[in-house]
């Protein structure tokens, strides 16, 4: 079994000359605010509901 996974990331400071050491947050520096459980599902369902709008249109115009 392995042991954890060392999630630091080296990068190199052209100020310093030497390494720094973040961690994975660190590195990702930016907010997650989840807006994809909002926005998955009404684009979605807006595909949805344009197909239908497509299907509907030809079956009475067709």
């Amino acid at each position: 079994m392995k042991g954890p996974v060392d999630m630091t990331i080296k990068t190199h400071d052209p100020d310093s000359g030497n390494a720094v050491h973040l961690t994975g947050d660190e590195a990702r520096s930016g907010a997650t605010p989840h807006m994809t459980r909002v926005i998955l599902p009404w684009s979605l369902g807006l595909v949805i509901v344009a197909f239908i709008a497509i299907v509907a249109y030809y079956l009475l115009h067709g």
